[in-house]
């Protein structure tokens, strides 16, 4: 005989799903929050996270000062090729001397 299922464990069953759809729903839910604060703004420029980083859809505001002249960025990259190449002369002859070993030198300029 087939009756012999206690309406006991139907009603678990039952209860088990409800109980999984309730969970899910409640982790699909949850990934939808956001802060109440961005509600009230509607610039976009303005919108930002509790870091203070800018929302991603946002674009920064203009810049107020001119880009590096391309003058002024050559004499900067100038410079740090130079004291990149005096670092490395200096980690050679270091090394030449035995004061520091091999793997502590910093690599060879490119």
């Amino acid at each position: 005989m087939r009756n012999d299922v206690t309406p006991s464990v139907i009603g678990f069953k039952g209860r088990g799903r409800l109980a999984v759809a309730a969970l899910l729903a409640a982790v699909a839910l949850g990934g939808c929050s956001m802060p109440l604060s961005e509600f009230g703004s509607t610039d976009a420029s303005t919108a930002r996270d509790s870091d203070g980083f800018l929302a991603v859809n946002a674009l920064p505001a203009g810049r107020e000062e001119k880009a590096m002249e391309p003058g002024e960025r050559s004499k900067l990259e100038g410079e740090l090729v130079a004291a990149r190449e005096k670092q490395t002369a200096a980690a050679a002859a270091a090394v030449a001397a035995g004061s520091i070993t091999a793997n502590a030198a910093p690599p060879a300029a490119k």
